[in-house]
Order: structure tokens, then C-alpha cells, then sequence
């Protein structure tokens, strides 16, 4: 059963929430043009799939800005309206709320994502983080370390496994986790090393999962922001997102639960 409308703005956001999260489509808000989220690259895929969801139950328009963690924190920072952040990485976030850009009391770990080496079919089967030394692999594509968490934890995965200095050369920088898969999609690179999320669902290529082991967790983490026009609609998606039927779109597309979320 859905719930009534009410007059009251605190009782109608309420509602809302509630008609969320059991199913029910509620009207628009006509003072509200829509949810702006800031979203970490390696969300692109299933955000895109939650948004629908998420407008279908509540009427509202979600506008989607995807990036690498480190530079949406910094157009935060000088900003930018957004209603949330989801990051991929709890430090950004951090970034965020230390520069007044979004609340700490709504911080909250969402999901852990995976890296994956990915290589075209027809290329190198890479069998280990080894096979990279391979005359056949002229150019490996990472996210920035400096930017973006993925980035990070390539860099970190190969320095662990002794063989960032060899393959140095080889690294090819982009500015997203999302920009590092289309370079080797498009024959730019002959490997990515990316998120797990964006090739869960393609079979264009040929994965081989990085163990976990040789970097730092990937805590994706969000909140919500003070300087956009729709907080309450940047809760209500976080609501979504971490709801039962959030998490399992997310494990759909190959995340994990995060620390926090394990914890509890």
C-alpha cells in the first residue's frame, strides 16, 4: 500500500522515502529539478540502471556526472551543485566533507569494487599479473593513480607483485577507470586494468581478476552534498543504493559489500 500525499514538506520528503523503498511511484516535486549526483566511473553501468529504477518509483529526474573519485571532490570543493556523492573511495569523500561541500552525518559505505585486467578476444590470454611482461603487451592502460581509487589500486597491485618499475613503460594513464577500458576496447592499449563492473555483462573480452591481496580495499563510499537544489532527493537515492534491492543490483554488476556494510 502506498502511502497518502501529505502538505507538509518534511512529512511529504518522509513519504517519500517510504514510497521508495516498498515499491510505490510518487508524484514529482515541481520545486525540484531533479536529483544531480557525482558519481564515481566505474558506477556508470548500474547507476544508469538504479536511475531508471529510482525514477520509476519516484518521479524524479536523476542527472548522472561521471568522473574519477579525486576530480569530482574537486569541483565539489570549488562548488559544484551536486545532491550526492558516491565515490569510490571513503578518502575522497573525506575531501569533500573537509572542504563544506557535503554533511559527514551522511556518509555511508555502499559497496567494494574488484580489479580486473581485461584484454580484447584474440589477444593475450593473460594468465597472471606476469604475463604483462610479454613482448605482445606493448601498452597498459590504468586509471590515474593520482585521481582515481581504481588507478590507485592498479599501481598498487603491480608495485606489490614487483612489477610496476618493469612495466613502467608500458603505462598508459587516463583520466577515468571508464576512459582506461576504452582505450584497450578501442586498440589503444593492448590491457586495462578496471573495474570488475564494467565488463561484467561483456563478452567482448577476456578477464582475468586481480587478487585482492595486492591492493588496498576498495571502500566505495558516499554522501550526501549541501550546495545542490535537492539534498532530500540525494538521500533518497542513497537510501536506494544501500537498500536491499540497491545492494543487489550492485552485486549484479560484480561489487562487494564494503567493510562498514560487513561490520553491521
Amino acid at each position: 500500500m502506498c502511502p497518502p500525499d501529505g502538505d507538509s514538506p518534511l512529512f511529504g520528503s518522509l513519504l517519500l522515502g517510504a514510497a521508495l523503498l516498498s515499491g510505490c511511484k510518487s508524484a514529482p516535486n515541481p520545486t525540484t529539478s531533479g536529483v544531480q549526483i557525482a558519481a564515481a566511473s566505474d558506477l556508470s553501468l548500474v547507476f544508469e540502471e538504479m536511475g531508471k529504477l529510482y525514477e520509476a518509483r519516484t518521479g524524479e529526474h536523476v542527472t548522472f556526472s561521471f568522473g574519477a573519485s579525486g576530480a569530482l571532490a574537486k569541483q565539489l570543493g570549488q562548488g559544484a551543485p551536486f545532491d550526492l556523492f558516491a565515490a569510490a573511495s571513503a578518502t575522497f569523500v573525506d575531501s569533500a566533507v573537509k572542504s563544506g561541500a557535503c554533511d559527514a552525518a551522511t556518509k555511508a559505505g555502499y559497496a567494494r569494487g574488484h580489479v580486473v585486467a581485461w584484454t580484447k578476444k584474440g589477444g593475450l590470454a593473460l594468465r597472471s599479473l606476469a604475463d604483462l611482461r610479454s613482448a605482445q603487451v606493448k601498452h597498459i592502460a590504468i586509471a590515474s593513480p593520482e585521481h582515481a581509487p581504481y588507478g590507485m589500486a592498479a599501481k598498487e597491485a603491480l608495485t606489490r607483485a614487483g612489477l610496476w618499475t618493469e612495466l613502467a613503460p608500458k603505462i598508459v594513464q587516463a583520466d577515468s577507470v571508464r576512459q582506461a577500458l576504452q582505450f584497450a576496447q578501442t586498440g589503444n592499449a593492448d590491457v586495462a586494468l578496471v573495474a570488475r563492473s564494467l565488463i561484467v555483462h561483456d563478452d567482448s573480452g577476456v578477464v582475468l581478476d586481480v587478487s585482492p591481496q595486492l591492493h588496498s580495499p576498495i571502500e566505495q563510499t558516499l554522501v550526501v552534498c549541501r550546495r545542490g537544489q535537492n539534498p532530500a532527493g540525494g538521500q533518497r537515492f542513497a537510501a536506494l543504493v544501500t537498500s536491499p534491492e540497491g545492494q543487489r543490483l550492485l552485486a549484479r554488476y560484480g561489487f562487494g559489500k564494503s567493510l562498514e556494510q560487513v561490520v553491521k
